[in-house]
Order: structure tokens, then sequence, then C-alpha cells
């Protein structure tokens, strides 16, 4: 009776500190890790948020870049930081799903962290650059099969969103080319913009400004259904290459262990960010979807988690994507 006594208070006192912890969060300043270059989407989402959440929270939200390995070098940094709440990670489909399994991460991506709030999705599609000679889906795969294994494709690592979607592409069109791997989308995009690359796949958003400003081309849309922000641009599947389809989409994680109260405050300052007419108009300049608030909620995005890498990871080993010197 001593012995159960004795936990019981222990228990209770633990209780007690918890919630004296999230009653003084935050206290101090918050990092938010990206995984990629400053100017990138990934950087660019975590900007805009720590713009709007250091109102709601009292306190600054630094951004840190830690570009490398895909990502994974951020995501490994967050996993080892204390489970205090002042230490987040804004990761996306290259780190989560594709990355970490290329990589040698420390963390399993559902088990050791946790989920604080799905973020935005958006559209992929394929970018050239100007003077490539194809214009459309169809155009551009006969163009790489006229050309077997001479296009240069602009990647942002193994098991990046881009990598994945090239292979798949490849696979799916029956091409091949090669590719040459950038530290982020902001690299790849200045390389195909000065005809460094030939092509990648990349956010639409991310480089809608360079296509209307007729600074590169845009081969078609990953996807079933065309992108709302650039209507006539036709998808691979209207091409003849069925089924190339991969939304992009963005998250916020915490450490394991983070205390509840905690991370439902931090996901109460996004939720209060996102009802910013400024961080709509921002996000929607990027050519990103936010989800309704039924999806942001933390078991939101690791259902999402979850259902992305069950679907991906399969397919993933089918294409033959595999881990970095195997």
């Amino acid at each position: 009776m001593r012995l159960l006594s004795l936990v019981a208070s222990a228990a209770i006192a633990l209780a007690g500190m918890v919630a004296a912890q999230a009653d003084n969060f935050p206290s101090k300043p918050i990092t938010i890790v990206v995984g990629f270059a400053p100017g990138g989407p990934t950087d660019s989402s975590a900007r805009i948020l720590a713009e709007k959440m250091k109102t709601t929270l009292g306190q600054s939200v630094i951004v840190e870049n830690q570009s490398g390995a895909a990502g994974t070098i951020a995501y490994n940094r967050v996993g080892h930081a204390d489970p205090d709440g002042y230490t987040l990670y804004l990761g996306n489909w290259t780190v989560n799903v594709g990355a970490v399994t290329m990589f040698p991460v420390q963390f399993d991506p559902l088990k050791d962290f946790e989920p604080v709030a799905l973020l935005t999705t958006s559209k992929l599609w394929i970018v050239a650059r100007k003077d490539l000679p194809a214009n459309g889906p169809k155009e551009f795969v006969d163009w790489l099969k006229a050309n077997p294994g001479k296009g240069n494709a602009a990647s942002v690592g193994v098991g990046s969103a881009a990598h994945v979607c090239l292979v798949d592409l490849a696979n799916r069109s029956g091409t091949k080319f090669q590719f040459v791997t950038y530290r982020g989308g902001a690299p790849a995009v200045q390389a195909l913009s000065s005809g460094e690359a030939d092509f990648s796949c990349l956010e639409g958003g991310q480089t809608l400004a360079l296509y209307r400003a007729g600074k590169v081309k845009i081969m078609g849309v990953v996807s079933k259904t065309r992108w709302a922000g650039a209507p006539e641009v036709p998808t691979f599947a209207e091409g003849g290459v069925s089924d190339l389809e991969l939304l992009f989409w963005h998250g916020l994680w915490a450490p394991k262990n983070t205390p509840k109260p905690i991370v439902a405050k931090i996901n109460d300052a996004v939720a209060k960010a996102f009802d910013d007419d400024w961080v709509k108009k921002r996000f929607g300049e990027l050519g990103h979807t936010i989800p309704p608030p039924g999806q942001r909620t933390p078991q939101a995005l690791y259902d999402h988690h979850k259902a992305e890498i069950d679907k991906w990871w399969p397919i993933m080993k089918a294409a033959g994507i595999k881990p970095k010197g195997s």
C-alpha cells in the first residue's frame, strides 16, 4: 500500500509539473527547424506561420534552416530536442514519407514525433527550361523517348517528392534520363530558369510566376485533375501517362513526449494564423491549399501521414528507389 501511495503521489506531482509547464508555455522564443535552404516553399511556409504564431504565443518564433540529406539532418535534430515545445519541425512529403526510407534517420516518422497540424497541400507539375523542344505532356514524353538517357532532371535528394515523382514518371512512361541533385527547391528552380537543368517535378506555386513570365515551360500537372492556379495546363493523364499523381503537403511536429497541453497551444496558434487574411493570401500565392479546420488536428496529421506512407512506400519499393549507397 505504501508503494502504491508513493507511485500515486509521484504521478500526481508529475501531472502537476506538466500542467505548470503548459501554463507557463511559452516563456522563451520557439524555433521551427526546416530541412531545406532559404527561399524554397518549405522555408517560406515556416516564415509565414512564424510571423503570425508569435502574436498568439507572445514570443518570437525563429526559423532555423538545416539543409542536407533531403531534409533528414533537420529531422534528426528535432528528434533529439527536448520535448518541451520550444523546438518544432516543419516537414513535408519529401522528408516524412520519402527521405526517411533513404537516409540513416534515427527516429520513426510515426512513432517518434508528436503531430501538431497538417498545414497545406499543393499540386506538383513538370517544369522545363524555356527552350526545351517540347510542349505539353505527350510531346515531352516523346522528346524523352527520342533522347534516352540524355535529359537531366533537377532533383532535391534521393527519396524527395521531386525524385519519387520523376522516377514514377520514368517508369510509367518508359523513359530514361539523368538526375542532378540540388540542396532544395529554390536552387533547383534557379537551375531550370538558367537552363542548367532540363526539367524537374516541383510545386506549382513555386514556379507559377516564372511560368507566367515565360522563363520556364510547364509540361503537365502530376495529377488526375488540372490545377486551379493554371487551369490551361493539361495533366499527364491527359497526355497518356495514367496514374501519375503525387500531392505535396507540409506538416508541423514536436519531439516525442511533448506534453499534450503544449501541443494543443501550438496547434491553436497555427489555427489562429490560418484565420488571418494575410496568411491565407500568402499561402495562396505559393499555390498551397489550407485544409479545413477538421483536417488540421494532431490526429488528422497522424492519419494523413500514415495513409501516405501506406500508399507510397510500396510504390517506391516496386519502382526500385533504394537507400543511398545500396
